[in-house]
């Protein structure tokens, strides 16, 4: 029941133009810059002598350079908030959003919300090595490619449930660039073991919800908890 309340929410006709026109339009490697760590937005770039953050590891900006002072406790929580929506690609009304279903659930709310932001669909298909960004896959489920229980999802935030198959449609041209993708992306990292991916056939099955453990960054959700709520 909770599991279906969470769909019915998050899968609005509302937050479907949510995610289509609510986009961040400004240089990515400037957010890494900002949270003082990768987070891996432009895909394979991030790994190559031509990642930005490299070149210059301080904050944007004009003063970016200067030595910052020691931030307060409520820049610590803001920052980690900001770190995990730019992960995701979320604007704050959605993630706000998230945070509420996490609130609902019996389980301990910072967990609960790393989980649901790990099931997001376009996150699945970013970690099954189908996409080199999170971004690429949203585009990949917005134009209509991925298929659920034969059903088509074309809502980036759909939340995936333990058991579901999930399959990737897409005419040869498509196919061939998902493979290619496969191969390039499988040397710098693999698919995480919460879930079965079958690369040939552009499948992937969810044997069980990740955990926190799973995240290959490391986020300290309990601040993002203190953040909201004040």
């Amino acid at each position: 029941m909770q599991a279906e309340e969470e769909k019915k929410s998050l899968t609005d006709a509302g937050n479907k133009r949510e995610v289509k026109m609510g986009r961040y339009l400004e240089g990515k490697c400037k957010l890494c810059r900002r949270e003082g760590m990768k987070l891996f937005l432009k895909g394979t770039r991030c790994n190559t002598e031509k990642c930005s953050f490299v070149k210059r590891p301080t904050s944007p900006g004009m003063h970016g350079a200067r030595r910052a002072s020691k931030p307060t406790y409520y820049a610590l929580q803001l920052r980690e908030k900001q770190k995990v929506k730019r992960i995701y690609g979320m604007l704050e009304r959605q993630f706000h959003r998230f945070f509420q279903l996490a609130t609902k659930s019996k389980a301990v709310t910072g967990r609960r919300l790393l989980e649901l932001l790990e099931r997001r669909l376009d996150n699945v298909i970013y970690r099954a090595l189908f996409a080199s960004s999170r971004n690429q896959a949203r585009q990949i489920v917005l134009h209509g490619f991925v298929f659920i229980g034969g059903g088509r999802v074309d809502i980036p935030s759909y939340i995936v449930s333990q058991g579901q198959e999930i399959e990737i449609r897409a005419k040869d041209d498509v196919k061939k660039r998902l493979k290619e993708t496969i191969e390039m992306i499988s040397k710098e990292r693999s698919s995480p073991s919460w879930m079965q991916v079958d690369n040939s056939n552009f499948k992937i099955k969810i044997a069980r919800l990740p955990e926190k453990e799973d995240l290959v960054l490391a986020v300290n959700e309990q601040l993002i908890v203190e953040l909201y709520s004040k």
